[in-house]
């Protein structure tokens, strides 16, 4: 049976709502919970996971909607009065002073005093008007939201470069401005290598490879996946290589992005070769077959940040891949299976390339999962993809979708090697390597055969999660932990039989016409000071920023205009007219 609760004009954000989702879904007597706002997009998502009732129509975008499946009606009061208990605790212990956070734009603007970028996380289907919104103040924009069409992401990017300014994203994880850090980020130390990435993930581990050379990135600029599309042409990366090469504190540049449009990785390398700094690019997926006198092409995300290290101590890269020796192994005759269990994207890419090197087995379609790769033998799935997190919180930070698939790997009797990553930082869960700790014994207890478990953990010794403690958690219980993602692959690959060399490209120079590297001063000076931030979504970004230094206004934003987005434009369109023409009086 199915029981809704709806819970009025108490707007919470959705990582929270998720996480008590699954808090109340462990409870006895429930088969589910789920808790979202009554937006229309979540109304859908209730109706698609057979969760549609009749009570969800009359729910708004700034109510809480609770919808219970359980065959013991005693349950839904328990699970209520939980319920309100921990959303109650949950909205004490977020709200700050009413004079630290605001409700609108002109509010938010003016506690700010001279803001430069908005922070923005609200769901997608919102947040082209917000950063639209951003960008008419003068602000750049940095887009951690989802699930936006490509049309506006390409409106907002041209309208920002008519302004000067710089959109990071949609679906842009990671950034950092001047030292201070953005979205799913790492403590990194400061220091002169530039990093421009389509690749939240792929930032993180090569930013996190830096810091443990002992080195630092001055900012990390996140472009969003689709930047380097033909229809959005690489705009923000464009700018944001012009940036760092004005920059002179930069070094060195490294460029990090999956496979882009074949013309517009032409146009990016083209700028490059007019760049005078020594260069790193990585577009994964891709073996290179040779460098340039200025420009390094990284096979891999590890070989990229050694790469970087080396060039910008004023040495010739020089990359070996290693494995991890003296693992003893005692694999049944049909076991011969590589799984990885992600919760990064393109460390699952990385490793879907790397095993597709070195075996070359047929792909198996499958619509029914994530699998970047499926093979006869092995499986490489992105947890954080969208099948698994539609109203559902990314494997960074709620660890149960890994653990329900960790748990049912013991059932596969190909099973060789199972790979996990643990990405730390901010944003992410406080604890992952202990909340997957028990779900890893249980595939060690299986007494049917030897699996071998090898994980790598994406951090800093900085990171609030401990990063030597969260290798110790993994060790103490059998886990082989890597230092990359590259060895964790590498060392997979090698105990299964397989085998994979490194490309040995030759020196080859390329022709290239004349670029303008000019850049707007707005962009270049967004790098020279800690940014004033309005924060539009998910407080703890808010926290994060303030903890590292920097100015953070927090915007506690709620749809006006029922959530309808036709209406909501509308206003906003007249809120812009009326804008325009009071200033030109």
């Amino acid at each position: 049976m199915l029981y809704t609760i709806i819970k009025e004009n108490m707007y919470q954000d959705s990582i929270a709502l998720m996480l008590l989702s699954n808090k109340l879904s462990a409870m006895d007597n429930v088969n589910q919970v789920s808790i979202m706002m009554g937006t229309p997009a979540n109304k859908d998502i209730f109706k698609s996971s057979g969760l549609e009732t009749p009570e969800l129509e009359y729910a708004g975008p700034n109510d809480i909607v609770i919808v219970i499946d359980t065959e013991n009606e005693s349950a839904v009061s328990e699970i209520k009065e939980k319920a309100e208990s921990e959303l109650k605790k949950k909205s004490v212990s977020q709200n700050g002073p009413a004079d630290q956070e605001a409700h609108n734009w002109k509010r938010a603007v003016e506690m700010a005093g001279n803001p430069n970028l908005a922070l923005i996380s609200i769901p997608g289907q919102y947040a082209a008007m917000e950063a639209d919104n951003a960008l008419n103040h003068g602000m750049h924009v940095f887009i951690f939201s989802n699930n936006m069409p490509k049309e506006d992401e390409i409106k907002l990017k041209r309208k920002a470069r008519e302004k000067g300014l710089l959109v990071m994203g949609p679906d842009c994880g990671t950034g950092i401005i001047n030292g201070v850090p953005l979205a799913f980020t790492n403590s990194v130390r400061e220091g002169d290598i530039g990093v421009v990435g389509a690749s939240g993930t792929g930032i993180q581990e090569v930013t996190t490879i830096i810091d443990r050379f002992r080195k630092g990135v001055s900012n990390a600029f996140g472009t969003g996946g689709r930047d380097l599309s033909s229809e959005v042409g690489a705009v923000t990366m464009i700018d944001s290589i012009k940036a760092l090469n004005e920059n002179p504190d930069v070094k060195v540049i490294t460029v990090i992005s999956k496979p882009p449009a074949k013309e517009v990785k032409e146009k990016v390398l083209n700028l490059l070769r007019n760049v005078e700094k020594p260069v790193v690019t990585l577009f994964l997926g891709e073996r290179p077959s040779y460098h340039e006198p200025n420009i390094y092409h990284a096979y891999t995300l590890h070989e990229a940040a050694s790469a970087a290290v080396q060039l910008a101590d004023g040495r010739e890269p020089v990359f070996v891949p290693e494995t991890v020796q003296g693992v003893d192994v005692s694999f049944e005759e049909n076991q011969h299976g590589i799984k990885g269990y992600y919760s990064g994207g393109t460390l699952a890419s990385e490793a879907a390339m790397l095993i597709q090197e070195a075996f070359h087995e047929e792909i198996i379609e499958d619509s029914h999962s994530a699998a970047v790769l499926k093979t006869r033998n092995h499986e490489i799935i992105d947890l954080g993809d969208d099948i698994y997190t539609q109203g559902k919180p990314h494997p960074m930070i709620d660890p149960e979708k890994r653990i329900e698939i960790l748990e049912s790997s013991i059932n596969d009797p190909s099973t060789a090697v199972i790979m996990i990553d643990v990405v730390i930082g901010y944003g992410s869960h406080d604890n992952m390597a202990g909340a997957l700790q028990p779900a890893i014994k249980k595939v060690f207890e299986s007494e049917e055969r030897n699996i071998k478990i090898l994980a790598t953990v994406v951090g800093t010794e900085n990171d609030p999660q401990n990063y030597r403690k969260q290798i110790e958690t993994l060790r103490e219980i059998g886990v082989i932990v890597c230092d990359t993602n590259d060895q964790m692959v590498r060392t997979a690959i090698e105990l299964t039989g397989g085998e994979i060399t490194n490309p040995n490209p030759e020196i080859k120079t390329i022709e290239h016409t004349k670029e303008d590297l000019s850049i707007d001063e707005s962009i270049l000076s967004l790098m020279y000071m800690k940014p004033s931030v309005i924060n539009i979504g998910l407080k703890s970004f808010s926290e994060t920023i303030k903890n590292n230094g920097a100015d953070c206004v927090q915007f506690n934003w709620r749809p006006v205009a029922g959530g309808d987005e036709k209406l909501m434009k509308i206003l906003q369109f007249l809120n812009n007219y009326e804008e325009e023409n009071f200033n030109e009086l």
